[in-house]
């Protein structure tokens, strides 16, 4: 059901799969990628480490298709490292920004990537033959803060992004030089660069960061998630009509659909979560950590403090119910099935990764329904 690995000691900031889901490369919250591959023993072997990057790395994503890697990081810069004779080869790619870049993602053809920034910019970067570098556009209004996360449209041009100034926005990211003119979507009609195409607020209230942002299989719908506790959908095809669902959870920081009705989310609460949207509705469904019980309470100071006089224990465990010991940065499709995703990975502060198998998790979990 779930596959745990203890990578490192260090934090997982971030990491992403080859094609054939042999290697994974990751960043354990410095400067360097490190590509490792499992043994028939079950331990992970590094294999590769990438130098390039003068400060941490803070996003890394592996094509597919065209089996390069490209990372960005806190020195304002993104790499697009090829594999040539068993060595990584990089490239530099000048982003022009004047702040770190935080996000980065292929898309889905891989003739371009889009990198977001704390620069309130969103680079988007393609390859011109004639010149044999790599060039970008940026994207700059209306953001007004650091851009903490992008995904893509299937359609290869419509991006979303999702800002500290507690937004999640719909944009063009149409490159004429290198695309044919795209056709209407749900999400608009008018997709020339940069053309803001919606607008959303984070959650009910106040609202907050918008950490993590992604698109349903179909492209049809957007989901998000806000440092204010909350996930939200929109639906393209409903007029962008939003559902919000306020979590009596900690905050999470990544989220992914895994079928068009089902979403997965994970942060600071240490497990993966299951929400369905349907019917303009959102709704938790379960947590997919079986080793968490209804049970168990979290320990808090008044608790501790209420044994300590009561029953006079001074000692308190502190040890977390779930599978991963801390907070879950990023999670990542891992192989899909005839339903959507059937597998998916997650990377934490704890240095572990986890492979959950939702086939058989739904088999194992009481009321886990994947639809």
């Amino acid at each position: 059901m779930t596959d745990i690995s203890q990578i490192s000691t260090f934090p997982i900031t971030c990491h992403s799969w080859n094609a054939d889901k042999s290697l994974v490369a990751l960043s354990l919250n410095d400067n360097d990628v490190r590509i490792y591959k499992r043994d028939g023993t079950g331990k992970w072997n590094c294999l590769h480490t990438l130098e390039g990057h003068s400060n941490r790395v803070t996003g890394i994503d592996w094509g597919v298709k065209n089996n390069k890697i490209v990372t960005c990081g806190a020195d304002r810069n993104a790499y697009v490292w090829q594999l040539q004779d068993n060595k990584w080869k990089p490239t530099l790619v000048l982003l022009r920004l004047n702040r770190a870049a935080t996000c980065v993602r292929w898309s889905p053809n891989e003739a371009k990537f889009a990198v977001g920034s704390a620069a309130r910019i969103i680079s988007i970067c393609y390859y011109e033959e004639e010149n044999n570098w790599w060039l970008c556009k940026h994207i700059k209004k209306p953001i007004r803060s650091t851009v903490l996360s992008v995904d893509w449209h299937p359609n290869n041009v419509i991006l979303a992004a999702g800002t500290s100034d507690y937004k999640a926005r719909v944009f063009s990211a149409y490159v004429k030089e290198i695309e044919a003119k795209p056709e209407a979507s749900t999400w608009g009609k008018k997709l020339v660069f940069g053309n803001l195409l919606a607008e959303f607020p984070a959650g009910t209230g106040n609202g907050g960061w918008v950490h993590s942002v992604s698109f349903s299989p179909n492209g049809n719908k957007l989901a998000w998630v806000g440092h204010c506790s909350s996930i939200a959908a929109a639906d393209s095809a409903s007029d962008n009509q939003v559902a919000i669902l306020d979590c009596n959870l900690l905050p999470m920081v990544t989220c992914l659909w895994v079928t068009e009705n089902s979403i997965v989310g994970a942060g600071f609460d240490c497990q993966p979560l299951l929400f369905s949207h349907g019917g303009g509705q959102l709704s938790l469904v379960a947590g997919l950590d079986s080793k968490v019980s209804s049970k168990e309470k979290t320990v808090t100071a008044m608790s501790m403090f209420k044994d300590m006089d009561k029953k006079g224990a001074g000692e308190v465990s502190t040890s977390v119910a779930t599978k991963h010991q801390s907070a879950i940065n990023e999670i990542r499709s891992v192989s899909k099935g005839s339903k959507g995703v059937n597998k998916i990975s997650t990377s934490g502060t704890d240095g572990q990764m986890i492979v959950w198998n939702l086939d058989s998790l739904e088999k194992s979990i009481e009321g886990l329904r994947i639809s």
